[in-house]
């Protein structure tokens, strides 16, 4: 697991080493989630990581933006693990329990 400080260190880090799921908040200093996406996808080797967006814009608009830039799942805060772990799952990046 690694964490980032913008959406331009998240991007360098992936770069480096591209991470099987990456959990992105839309809102974010330096290039924000939707930015982010899309440059991800657009790079060598971006479209393997699943992407779940994590945020507070609850407009289907903007769920619909974020699934059409290359994100796999969306959950809106505030929300809990047993949310996570389900969308998770729903990847296949965990085993169901």
């Amino acid at each position: 697991v690694r964490e980032a400080a913008d959406g331009r260190a998240a991007l360098e880090a992936c770069r480096s080493a591209m991470p099987d799921a990456i959990l992105l908040d839309w809102n974010m200093p330096a290039l924000d989630g939707l930015g982010f996406m899309q440059r991800l996808r657009a790079s060598d080797g971006g479209e393997g990581p699943r992407v779940v967006f994590c945020t507070t814009r609850s407009e289907v608009s903007d769920i619909e933006c974020a699934l059409a830039a290359g994100a796999d799942e969306y959950i809106i805060k505030p929300f809990d693990i047993r949310v996570l772990n389900q969308k998770f799952r729903s990847l296949g990046l965990i085993e169901p329990v």
